[in-house]
């Protein structure tokens, strides 16, 4: 197990389905530190299971047997409550309205590792591994062109090309 910063969010309730999804999201703010605080302030109703910074600290913010408030209005394969389905990981990255930029090494690094524990903790495989921008298609663009799923999918960790993962929906939802 990785080392963790504890840092709670209340913004989360009960889950009412089982973890089938990893949802990866940039956080879209100047600072990690201003991310971190909306993350954990109660009027903002917003959360994530955990959030890691550009040099791979990892701050777990909400248990993962509780729904954070991630995915907002979002749908995959046949769900709508994607929050209750999903474990969401926030990116430190000002987003494309802050200067959008590379994920370092060392965030993905982390990201990697989280990413095989929680896999193995749910029994998921590459495809639970899905963007915000896909489960909220036209709404939101994160993480965004610069995320790494190449690199990912060589470690067996998300699906590439995107058009596969797209097919794999499909067939889920014709099944």
């Amino acid at each position: 197990m990785m080392q963790m910063i504890e840092a709670p969010s209340p913004n989360f309730n009960d889950r009412r389905l089982p973890i089938s999804l990893v949802v990866v999201h940039y956080t879209g703010m100047k600072t990690g530190a201003e991310a971190l605080a909306r993350l954990r302030d109660p009027a903002a109703q917003v959360s994530a299971h955990y959030m890691i910074e550009e040099d791979g600290r990892l701050f777990r913010l909400v248990p993962e047997d509780k729904r954070a408030w991630h995915a907002g209005v979002s749908h995959w394969a046949g769900v709508d409550d994607v929050n209750s389905a999903s474990i969401g990981i926030e990116l430190v990255n000002p987003g494309h309205e802050w200067g959008y930029r590379p994920f370092p090494d060392a965030q993905i690094n982390t990201l990697s590792q989280l990413l095989q524990e929680i896999f193995a903790r749910h029994e998921l495989g590459p495809e639970a591994l899905v963007g915000h921008d896909e489960v909220a298609p036209g709404r939101k663009q994160d993480p965004g062109e610069l995320f790494p799923w190449p690199h990912l999918a060589q470690q067996g960790l998300a699906v590439w090309p995107r058009d596969e993962l797209r097919r794999r929906q499909q067939k889920a939802i014709s099944s």
